[in-house]
């Protein structure tokens, strides 16, 4: 290893890295790299025959996580296989070590891809439009064959009343739609998780979209719920419902909107008091509070009960 490399490695990472890039490879410094909660990224600068490339190790540390999810590094592995050879702006698969035998846990090694997280762009509206073209473009590709179903995250029978409501009623009521029966939906690929700090930009263009740990066989309605949920809680109900007018445009006749899967989105979210997103905050969104998180999703479950009603 290089002298002036920071301790972040393991030997038996290290190791297992030079292993998939090839012995004569060094390291010449590894970077931690924000806004990753379930897993932990770090950027590498390694020297190859003259050259400095640039990879991303993700290493899969939650316990309760790959409890669930026992195979969450080939998971991610597939995804990325999947989706660049369909054509998407993804980071390039090298490695990956499903059980973390040989890295020292489970472990994805890919390239690193040009472009940073915005949270926070000079031109809004082309922001919007750039995430829900991604978005309509990547749910045209159909995923038969991928062996990923969708699933939902929390089991509407089992949720309590939230105490940290405002609106407890209207949060049972939103549990007692999900649990009904689930609209009829075309399956294609989805990424699971799209929201804005997993998409890079450069020269205001969308250059990658990253983190596909979860991507998936699934309704688009999902991953649209998804992002409007995010899109809620960082700047408010109307640039979700811009998002999703956006996305409506994009997707033309290929995408029919029910609010149930806004609903799903939601309540899939929930763990406990909502708190801001850490990953927010690491790629510089200010004002954000735990108290306005609740207050917004009380404020955006409202706006989906309506659509539900009206629907």
């Amino acid at each position: 290893m290089a002298g002036n490399e920071q301790p972040s490695l393991q030997a038996q990472s290290v190791k297992w890295i030079k292993k998939q890039l090839g012995e004569t490879a060094e390291i010449t410094s590894v970077k931690p790299l924000k806004g990753g909660t379930s897993s932990t990224l770090f950027e590498l600068a390694v020297q190859e025959n003259g050259n400095v490339l640039s990879y991303v190790l993700r290493f899969f540390h939650k316990a309760d996580w790959l409890e669930k999810e026992p195979d969450l590094a080939k998971h991610e592995a597939d995804s990325l296989q999947f989706a660049e050879q369909a054509g998407f702006p993804v980071p390039h698969l090298i490695a990956y070590d499903e059980t973390g035998e040989e890295s020292g846990m489970p472990a994805v090694l890919m390239t690193k891809v040009p472009g940073s997280v915005v949270l926070q762009p000079a031109n809004d509206e082309k922001w919007l439009e750039g995430l829900a073209a991604a978005l309509a473009e990547l749910h045209q590709t159909q995923a038969e064959g991928f062996p990923y179903e969708y699933f939902s995250y929390n089991n509407a029978f089992l949720l309590e009343k939230p105490k940290w409501s405002k609106r407890q009623n209207d949060w049972m009521r939103a549990f007692y739609i999900v649990a009904g029966s689930r609209p009829a939906a075309e399956e294609c690929f989805i990424h699971r998780d799209f929201h804005p700090a997993n998409v890079l930009w450069e020269n205001g263009e969308i250059s990658a979209i990253v983190d596909w740990v979860n991507a998936c066989r699934g309704p688009a309605g999902i991953d649209v719920g998804h992002c409007r949920v995010n899109l809620a809680q960082m700047y408010g109900i109307s640039v979700a419902n811009d998002f999703l007018a956006a996305y409506q445009r994009h997707a033309g006749s290929l995408f029919t909107y029910d609010p149930y899967w806004d609903l799903v989105s939601l309540t899939d979210i929930l763990d406990g008091s909502p708190v801001v997103y850490p990953g927010w905050e690491a790629f510089g969104m200010k004002g954000l509070s735990d108290e306005l998180m609740r207050h917004r999703l009380d404020d955006y479950l409202l706006s989906l009960l309506d659509r539900f009603d009206d629907f």
